[in-house]
């Protein structure tokens, strides 16, 4: 890496799902575009907190990223707590608005963080 490489513009992460996906597989993505991360305002897909997905009929199940960040701050432990009950109760909203009717969300543990 020559000394200047570090000023060239970094190329952004794919906003748009791969198309080769399932269709209904898809259409999760889109619709989880539509859940926010209340801290920073990107939609959880583009954040990165998206990394699974599971679609059968009316079921689904969702694979989430959500490390903390500040392990040593009470504090900020209990933002980030409300942060992520709020992503949770969201993912939840839209899907139920879109028909399904079992929703489960993991974190990257594989710990149910929620089940409907």
């Amino acid at each position: 890496m020559g000394l200047f490489e570090i000023f060239k513009p970094k190329k952004r992460p794919e906003t748009e799902p791969k198309k080769s996906l399932p269709p209904e597989v898809l259409r999760v993505v889109r619709v989880l575009k539509k859940v926010q991360d209340p801290e920073t305002g990107l939609n959880i897909v583009d954040e990165g907190l998206l990394y699974g997905l599971t679609v059968k009929e009316k079921e689904v199940e969702v694979f989430l990223l959500m490390a903390r960040s500040t392990p040593h701050c009470h504090f900020c432990q209990m933002l980030a707590i409300n942060v992520q009950n709020k992503i949770l109760r969201d993912i939840v909203d839209v899907l139920k608005a879109e028909g399904f009717n079992r929703i489960r969300v993991y974190n990257e543990l594989g710990l149910l963080l929620a089940e409907v």
